[in-house]
Order: structure tokens, then C-alpha cells, then sequence
């Protein structure tokens, strides 16, 4: 077995109810004020209540920054940062999706009053540094895995977005409760968990770091995501398949953290930073393409995650390949997303544009199986056009 290396969060709460250990996280230290970190929504649906009401409980006197939009931008973050240092808050809650997250975490680093490494210094891989305030991350959607992750996204212009990556970014404690993610519309449902599936599938393909354990972490993620995204999608009420889909987002989340995601999330991004479209979308937009471009390198793997999700099927490495292809083709269709750009209204003139930056993202793709280039690039945009 090769080498590798492995790390995640050291906490992980998961069940119905657990945001009650709250109470037992923030009572066995001494905080002064916490920051929930959120956006909009979360206030307008009242989400936050119930983490107000165990902090009230305790005693505990809590703020919230409730201006994160989707695609954070640095401008953003800086201001969340000056409300925090403002309230000197000493403890960082991240609650919602993954942008509110993203946020959280590098509020955490930039609010603490010991650090002096500014916004520009973080950017990159292993440049974010200690010390930071204690850091909890509760999601709200079952797809970014963000919860476990030491990754941030950061939009830093117009149209681009840069990756903060460092250990730095773990957070101490993770609460997976599927009340949490009740009421959520369909679409944002199925966007979330097309986007873990992807995450698992990236994982298991990863070029460079891919390894035994997150192999074992994406195969069980998948598992678990392919039999209940389907049962969401068809009852929202569903909490046991709820929580299925955030157990199985937050192993995609380890999976990919340790054996990083390629040429889907390539060629996402752009979409994302041109268009506003949300990175759930946009990964299932290119995902169908992108799997049969890396066909003739990860066959084999396509294969294997094929006869993971069903034991039964059976076939050459190229029939079930493909056949997994086709499982996903179908997840997409029953999602209920838009998948052609034209009809998303991306001008056909872009693609050109949308290629070129799509080979901005260096990081991601030498983690692609195959080696992909601006024709390749241009020529899925193209396929996935209309």
C-alpha cells in the first residue's frame, strides 16, 4: 500500500437533535460572545432559533453577521471580519450552506486579535497560518461538504475565484442535524447533492492523492447519496434520508479534502464567476462531459464506484463504465436542473472566454485522471451548449 496522508476534523457530531451538544461544547470553556455566521434566508426562515435559544440557555450572549451571499466575495469577508473584531468576539459558528461556511472560516483566522496575516496572505495552499478563534460549522445543505474541509472559496474580481487551502481551515467541531435542512427547496436540494456526488466521484478518480482511505470515505458517500437523493428529492420531509445525504455529503467532503477534485470543478468554476450560477449547478452542468473525457483514464474506477452503488451489475470495465455514466445522466435528469447553457442564457460567444479560464485552475486540474487542454476544455462547453 503506497504512502499517503490523512486529515480531517477532529469533531464530528451526527443525529437528529445534535445541535444540543452546543450546550456542552460551549460550557466546557469560557466564551465571552459567539458570531453565528450566516446569510439572509437562514434569518428570514428563523433557522437560526434554535441555536439562539441553547446559547440564551447558557448564558451565552451571541451576534450575527447575516450578509453572506452565495460566491463570497473579499469585500464580504472584510466586512464580516471589522463587525467581529468590533464585537470582539471570541468563538465563530458557520451556519448554512457552503458559502456561509467559506466565510466562517476565514473570519475565524482574520478576526482573532493575535493574527497579523492579512487577506492577501491567505490565498493559496498552505499559506493561511494559526492562530485563529475557535471555529464550529453546522450545514444546512447537503452537498458543499465544506464542514470538513480546509478549503475556503473566495471570489477576489468580477468573474474570478481563489481557493484559500490550508489545515488552518479544519474546524474543531462539525454538527450534522438534518432538522437543519427541512423545507429546503427541491432544486436547492437536488444542486447540493449532485455537487456531493461529484466530490465523491473526483475523490475516487484524484490523479496525485487518491488513496485507500478516501476511496473507502467516497464509495460509502456515494452509496449512501445515490439511494437517498432520490428519496429527497421525492418527500423533503424524509429526515431519515436527510441526514443520510448530509452523513454521506460530509464523507464526500473527507474525501475530496485529502484527494483533491479535477477537471469538473475546472470547469465549473468559471461558470459559476460568470454567470452567478450556483456551484451545485454548474458541477452537474459539465459532470456528464467531463466523466466521458476522462473515460479512457478512469474506466476502471468508473467501473468500481458502479458496482458499489449496485453489487449486482455486472459486465466488462467498459460496460460498467459507461453504465455509471448513465446512472449519473439519469440522476441529472430527475433533478429538475436546467442543463444546456443556452437555455441558462450564456451566450454562445463566451465559451471561448469560459475555456480560457477554465485553464486558470492549475490546482485543480493536475488532479484530473487525464490530462485535459483549452480544445478539450471548449469542446465540453460546446457539448453541454444546447
Amino acid at each position: 500500500m503506497s504512502h499517503f496522508q490523512f486529515q480531517t476534523v477532529s469533531n464530528i457530531i451526527s443525529g437528529l437533535g445534535s445541535i444540543q451538544e452546543l450546550k456542552t461544547i460551549f460550557t466546557q470553556q469560557s466564551y465571552k460572545k459567539i458570531l453565528i455566521v450566516t446569510d439572509a434566508g437562514m434569518i428570514r426562515h428563523q433557522l437560526h432559533l434554535p441555536i439562539i435559544d441553547i446559547l440564551d440557555q447558557i448564558k451565552l450572549p451571541v451576534v450575527i453577521y447575516a450578509d453572506v451571499q452565495a460566491d463570497p466575495s473579499e469585500a464580504i469577508i472584510l466586512q464580516a471580519v471589522a463587525f467581529a473584531k468590533s464585537e470582539q468576539v471570541d468563538a465563530i459558528i458557520g451556519f448554512g450552506g457552503g458559502s456561509s461556511m467559506d466565510v466562517a472560516k476565514v473570519i475565524a483566522i482574520l478576526a482573532d486579535p493575535r493574527q497579523t496575516q492579512p487577506i492577501q496572505a491567505l490565498y493559496g495552499v498552505n499559506n493561511a497560518k494559526r492562530p485563529r478563534l475557535p471555529l464550529i460549522l453546522i450545514p444546512t445543505t447537503a452537498g458543499t461538504g465544506s464542514e470538513v474541509t480546509p478549503i475556503a472559496i473566495v471570489t477576489t474580481g468580477e468573474t474570478t475565484k481563489t481557493g484559500i487551502v490550508s489545515p488552518v481551515l479544519y474546524a474543531d467541531v462539525t454538527i450534522l442535524d438534518a432538522n437543519f435542512t427541512q423545507g429546503l427547496p427541491a432544486h436547492i436540494t437536488a444542486a447540493t447533492g449532485i455537487d456531493a456526488m461529484v466530490h465523491a466521484i473526483e475523490a475516487y478518480t484524484s490523479k496525485i492523492k487518491k488513496n485507500f482511505y478516501t476511496d473507502m470515505l467516497a464509495k460509502q458517500a456515494l452509496k449512501l447519496l445515490h439511494k437517498n437523493l432520490k428519496l429527497v428529492l421525492k418527500d423533503g420531509s424524509n429526515l431519515e434520508a436527510r441526514q443520510n445525504m448530509l452523513l454521506g455529503s460530509m464523507l464526500a467532503g473527507q474525501a475530496f479534502a485529502n484527494a483533491p477534485v479535477g477537471a469538473v470543478h475546472a470547469l465549473a468554476y468559471p461558470l459559476g464567476g460568470h454567470f452567478h450560477l450556483s456551484h451545485g449547478h454548474t458541477n452537474a452542468l459539465v459532470l456528464v462531459e467531463v466523466m466521458k473525457f476522462n473515460m479512457s483514464e478512469a474506466k476502471q474506477h468508473y467501473a468500481e464506484l458502479m458496482q458499489c452503488i449496485n453489487p449486482f451489475s455486472q459486465g466488462s470495465i467498459d460496460g460498467l463504465s459507461d453504465l455509471f455514466i448513465d446512472h449519473m445522466q439519469q440522476h441529472l435528469a430527475e433533478s429538475g436542473l436546467t442543463l444546456k447553457l443556452k437555455d441558462l442564457h450564456v451566450p454562445k460567444g463566451h465559451l471561448e472566454i469560459l475555456a480560457q479560464d477554465a485553464m486558470l485552475q492549475t490546482r485543480l486540474l493536475q488532479n484530473n485522471p487525464r490530462e485535459l487542454v483549452h480544445a478539450d476544455a471548449l469542446n465540453i462547453y460546446r457539448a453541454i451548449y444546447e
